[in-house]
C-alpha cells in the first residue's frame, strides 16, 4: 500500500492507496474559508494551518480499522511545483514517516498526479486488468487546467509526458477567478462566476481568443482579462447589473473556447486514442461538457478526472507513484517551479 503525502497550496491531504484492490482512503482538510476574507491563499497562513492539520489527518489515518503501517511498501509526497513553505512542510512530515516507520519515500511531481488522476477511476473498476486495458487509451491526449497551470500534454505508450502547448501568462483558472474579481464577485471567483453564468448567453459579448491560428500552440488569457476591465469602464453600474449574467457566460465561454480550440487543434487522429481533462478547473461544467462533445466528435473517449481528484488532493500523488514512469519522478527535493515534464 502506499501513504501518499499533499501539501503544495492550500489544501493539506494524506491518502492511503491499495494497487492491488484499488481502494483510496482519502483524509482532506480545506482552508478555504481560511483565506476567504484574504480574497486569496497566504502561504504563510496556509503553511502554518498545514503544521496544525497534519497530526489531526495522521491520528485520523491511524485510527482507520485495519490500519497496519506494515502493510505499506512507500510514502509518496509532493515535491513541487507549489508554495515553498506549504511544500517542506509536506516533505517534513513524508521525512519523519519515512524514518518512524522505515519507509522509503518516493517523490512525486504534482502536475504529474493531475495528468494520471484520469486513471484512476480506470483502475478502480478492475484493478488486475487495468494495465491491459490502459493501452486502448494511449497515447493519450491531456488539458491540465487550474488555477496556476493550463497545459496541454500528452501520455505516450510508455507513460511518459510530453508537453504540446501551455499558457504564456495568466492560467486559466487564475484569468476566470480575476475576471470574477473584476465583476465584484469574491474569492474563488472562477466557482462563483460558472454559478452567474447560468441563464446568461455566452454570445452576448464577444471577448477575444488568443492565438487563434492552428501552428501558434500557446494560451494566453491576460489579454481577456484586459478586454474585460476595458468593457466593464465603458459600462454603467445599471448595465453591468441587467447584463450581469451574459457578462460572465461570455467571459466563461471565451476561457473555454481557447482550451477547446488547441486540444482540437493538437488532436490526431491517427495516433491519440483518448482525450482527458484534469486539475481544479475542470470541474466547470461548461468545460466538462463542451470537451465531451469534442471527444464524441472525434470518436474517441473521454476521460474526466472525478470530481474529488480535480482539486489538491493526495490521492492523485500515491496515483502518481504507482503509474509513473520512475526515471521520470523528481529528486526529494523542494521543487517550488517543478515543471510537467
Amino acid at each position: 500500500m502506499i501513504l501518499a503525502v499533499e501539501s503544495s497550496c492550500d489544501e493539506t491531504a494524506l491518502a492511503l492507496f491499495d494497487p492491488l484492490t484499488g481502494e483510496m482512503a482519502e483524509f482532506l482538510h480545506s482552508q478555504l474559508d481560511l483565506h476567504q476574507q484574504y480574497g486569496g491563499v497566504v502561504p504563510e497562513l496556509a503553511s502554518r494551518e498545514h503544521l496544525q492539520t497534519f497530526p489531526i489527518l495522521l491520528d485520523q489515518l491511524i485510527r482507520k480499522p485495519g490500519f497496519d503501517p506494515k502493510q505499506l511498501s512507500q510514502i509518496a509526497v509532493t515535491v513541487g511545483p507549489g508554495l515553498a513553505p506549504c511544500l517542506a512542510l509536506g516533505i517534513s512530515h513524508a521525512r519523519a514517516l519515512s524514518s518512524a516507520w522505515k519507509l522509503p519515500i518516493t517523490p512525486v511531481n504534482h502536475l504529474q498526479g493531475h495528468a494520471y488522476s484520469v486513471f484512476i477511476g480506470q483502475h478502480a473498476e478492475d484493478p488486475d486488468t487495468f494495465h491491459e486495458r490502459l493501452s486502448q487509451y494511449l497515447p493519450h491526449l491531456g488539458l491540465l487546467v487550474s488555477g496556476g497551470n493550463t497545459i496541454l500534454f500528452e501520455i505516450t505508450s510508455d507513460l511518459k509526458i510530453r508537453i504540446i502547448a501551455q499558457t504564456i501568462d495568466d492560467a486559466a483558472g487564475e484569468a476566470l477567478d480575476k475576471g470574477a474579481k473584476l465583476l465584484g464577485l469574491n474569492y474563488p471567483g472562477g466557482a462563483l462566476l460558472e454559478k452567474h453564468a447560468q441563464g446568461g448567453d455566452a454570445a452576448f459579448f464577444d471577448f477575444p481568443r488568443a492565438f487563434a491560428q492552428k501552428g501558434d500552440m500557446r494560451f494566453s488569457y491576460s489579454g481577456l482579462k484586459t478586454s474585460l476591465r476595458y468593457r466593464l469602464e465603458k459600462m454603467k453600474d445599471s448595465e453591468v447589473d441587467s447584463q450581469f449574467s451574459h457578462l460572465c457566460a461570455s467571459y466563461q465561454q471565451a476561457v473555454v473556447d481557447q482550451l477547446l480550440a488547441k486540444t482540437n487543434q493538437a488532436f490526431d487522429p491517427a495516433y491519440h486514442r483518448s482525450i482527458g481533462l484534469s486539475g481544479g478547473v475542470a470541474n466547470n461544467r461548461t468545460l466538462r461538457r463542451c470537451l465531451t462533445e469534442l471527444a464524441e466528435a472525434q470518436g474517441r473517449s473521454l476521460l474526466l478526472a472525478q470530481p474529488k481528484h480535480c482539486g489538491d488532493n493526495a490521492s492523485m500523488i500515491a496515483f502518481a507513484a504507482f503509474l509513473s514512469p520512475e526515471e521520470t519522478r523528481p529528486s526529494l527535493e523542494l521543487k517550488p517551479a517543478l515543471t510537467l515534464a
